[in-house]
């Protein structure tokens, strides 16, 4: 099985979620550092809409431009998090049976 991780090296909750994906058995990660190759806009809404989440959900809230966005539309959040992919609460874990926000980390057991 495939699981691709939208993931932050510098995230705690991002590393025991890529170190979870890396011992489950028949696993192939795929490793894409969100920062550096962010995710378009349809993407991002695509992984939320596969995990049952909003983009308010999905939304970092501890960055500061996250603040201006309290209250905001799932369009506005989805544009602010295109535009800077900070804004995306990581890490984000996509298998052929769902997306799941590896908060916890075990969250993602769930489509292994």
């Amino acid at each position: 099985m495939k699981a691709t991780i939208w993931h932050n090296p510098r995230c705690s909750k991002s590393r025991e979620t890529l170190a979870i994906l890396e011992a489950a058995p028949g696993v192939e990660v795929e490793v894409v550092e969100y920062l550096k190759t962010p995710p378009s806009r349809a993407q991002i809404a695509a992984m939320y809409r596969k995990a049952g989440m909003s983009a308010a959900e999905g939304l970092r809230k501890a960055e500061d431009g996250a603040k201006a966005l309290k209250g905001a539309s799932d369009d506005a959040i989805l544009d602010a998090m295109a535009a800077d992919p900070i804004l995306i609460e990581r890490p984000l874990v996509e298998t052929p049976k769902g997306v799941r926000l590896g908060r916890p980390p075990e969250k993602v057991r769930e489509i292994l």
